[in-house]
C-alpha cells in the first residue's frame, strides 16, 4: 500500500495546493488557494508528463485548446496553464459541489425534473472538433462510458458522445451504471454484449424519459438517436432550459393570460398562465441576485395560486360536458359490440377516466389516454359517415379535452415542485466538466 507521502501536492509559485479531490488514469486534481490578499479558490489539474504518450499528449492539448476558448456557465473555465519538469498544472475554475458524479453519489438518484436540468446544461461544443466522419481508433475517457463501437471495434465517431449521455441519465436516474462491474474484464463482456439494454425492474420513469433513455443507449451507433434528434426531444425541453430569454417570454405569456381572464376564458387564461409559469421558473434559476430571485418566486406562487382557482372553474364549467359524454358514450359501446378494437379502445377510455378521477396517477391516465386517443383516432378514420361515427368523434374531442386539462394539471404539479428546487444549489456548484481524465 502506497504511503500518505506518496500523494502529497506538488509545489507551485503561485498557489498552495491543499487536498486532493480525485484522480484518474493521466490527472490528479486538488484543491488549491491564489497566493497573496485574494485567496481565491481553484482546482489545479495536475498532469505527470511522464504518463503522457502521443495520443493522450494530442488529447489534453485539445483539451487545453478547447477550455482557453469556451465561456459558458455550465462548463469549467480554465483559467490558465503552467508546466515544470515533471508535470503540467491546468488552473480551474473552482466549483464548490463537486462534478456531477460526486453530486449523484451524494443524493443516490436524482429526480426527474433535476437529471433533466443537468441535461440541459451539458454543452455538446466539443463534438465540433470531432466530425461524424472523423472515425478515431484511440480510446479515450472511462470506460464505465465507453460506448460499445469504441471498444469492439476501436473506431467512433462523435456518436458516442450521445451514448455517454445516456449512461449519465441512468446513473442520475437509477443510482448505478447501465454496465456497473467489479471488474474491467466483467465490463468489458458487457459492453461486447449484443443483449439490448434495459431499464431496471420496477423502475418508474415517465414515457418520454423512458424513450430519451433507450434511444441513447442503443449499441448500434446508425440506429442511436441523432444529436438533431436530441435537441428537439421533449424529455429535453431545451425550450424551457434557464437562458436570458427565460424572463420575457414569462411576461409576455402572462399579459396574454391575464386579458384572457379578465374576458372569463378560463380555459385559455389556465392554459397562459401554465405556459408561462414553464418559463417563469427557469427565470428563477437563471437569475443570479438573490432579491430578485425572491420577487420571481412570488410571482410565481401568485399566478399558480390564480391558475389553481381557474382550474376548479374549468372542472366546473367541464362537468356538465363530461356528463353529456358519459351518456354517449354508454350509446357507443353498445353500437360497437360488431367492433373488438374500438370496444376495447373504449373499455381503454374508461379505464383512463377511473385513474383520473382517482388522482392517484397522473401520468398514468394520462398515458392511458394518449393510447386510446390513437385506436379510436383510427377507427374514426375507418368508420363510414353514420351515427356511430357522429358519437366517436365526439368522445375524442371529449377525451382530448380530459386529456389536455390533466396535461396542464401535471404541468402545474411539475412547475411548483421546480419552484421550490431552485432553493437547492445546483446550477452554480456543478458543472458538465468537472470530470478527471
Amino acid at each position: 500500500m502506497a504511503s500518505s507521502s506518496s500523494y502529497a501536492p506538488p509545489k507551485l509559485d503561485d498557489f498552495i495546493l491543499t487536498e486532493r479531490l480525485g484522480s484518474g488514469t493521466y490527472a490528479t486534481v486538488y484543491k488549491a488557494y491564489r497566493k497573496g490578499e485574494s485567496r481565491e479558490a481553484v482546482a489545479v489539474k495536475v498532469v505527470a508528463k511522464k504518463t503522457l504518450n502521443k495520443a493522450s499528449t494530442e488529447n489534453l492539448l485539445t483539451e487545453i485548446e478547447i477550455l482557453k476558448t469556451v465561456r459558458h456557465p455550465h462548463i469549467v473555465q480554465l483559467k490558465d496553464f503552467v508546466w515544470d519538469s515533471e508535470n503540467i498544472y491546468l488552473i480551474l475554475e473552482w466549483c464548490s459541489g463537486g462534478d456531477l458524479s460526486r453530486f449523484i453519489r451524494s443524493r443516490r438518484i436524482l429526480p426527474e425534473r433535476v437529471a433533466r436540468r443537468f441535461l440541459q446544461q451539458m454543452d455538446f461544443g466539443f463534438a465540433q472538433y470531432m466530425s461524424p466522419w472523423d472515425e478515431k481508433s484511440v480510446l479515450r475517457g472511462s470506460p464505465l462510458y465507453m460506448a460499445p463501437e469504441m471498444v469492439c471495434r476501436r473506431q467512433y465517431d462523435s456518436r458516442v458522445d450521445l451514448w455517454s449521455v445516456g449512461v449519465i441519465l441512468y446513473e442520475a436516474l437509477f443510482g448505478r451504471a447501465p454496465f456497473a462491474s467489479k471488474s474491467y474484464s466483467e465490463l468489458e463482456e458487457k459492453i461486447r454484449s449484443n443483449q439490448r439494454i434495459d431499464l431496471p425492474p420496477g423502475a418508474r420513469v415517465s414515457k418520454q424519459c423512458r424513450d430519451l433513455l433507450l434511444r441513447l443507449l442503443e449499441r448500434n451507433p446508425d440506429t442511436r438517436i441523432t444529436f438533431a434528434e436530441f435537441f428537439t426531444h421533449p424529455f429535453v425541453d431545451l425550450e424551457h432550459m434557464p437562458s436570458a430569454e427565460s424572463l420575457g417570454k414569462a411576461k409576455d405569456l402572462v399579459l396574454q393570460a391575464v386579458q384572457k381572464d379578465q374576458g372569463s376564458e378560463w380555459s385559455a387564461a389556465l392554459s397562459l398562465y401554465c405556459s408561462a409559469l414553464e418559463h417563469f421558473v427557469p427565470a428563477i434559476y437563471y437569475e443570479t441576485d438573490q432579491q430578485r430571485k425572491d420577487v420571481l418566486r412570488k410571482k410565481v406562487s401568485q399566478y399558480a395560486s390564480r391558475a389553481e382557482e381557474l382550474k376548479v372553474l374549468v372542472a366546473s364549467d367541464n362537468k356538465l360536458i363530461f356528463e353529456e359524454a358519459r351518456t354517449s358514450r354508454d350509446v357507443l359501446r353498445e353500437m360497437s359490440r360488431d367492433q373488438p378494437r374500438l370496444l376495447a379502445a373504449l373499455e381503454m377510455s374508461s379505464e383512463a377516466i377511473a385513474k383520473e378521477q382517482s388522482g392517484l396517477d397522473d401520468n398514468e391516465a394520462l398515458d392511458e389516454y394518449q393510447q386510446c386517443l390513437g385506436e379510436l383516432l383510427l377507427a374514426l378514420a375507418a368508420e363510414p359517415q353514420g351515427r356511430r361515427r357522429e358519437l366517436l368523434h365526439s368522445e375524442i374531442k371529449s377525451l382530448m379535452s380530459r386529456a389536455e386539462y390533466l396535461k396542464k394539471n401535471i404541468k402545474m404539479q411539475e412547475t411548483q415542485r421546480d419552484a421550490s428546487l431552485d432553493r437547492e444549489p445546483l446550477a452554480d456548484s456543478v458543472r458538465s466538466s468537472c470530470c478527471v481524465q
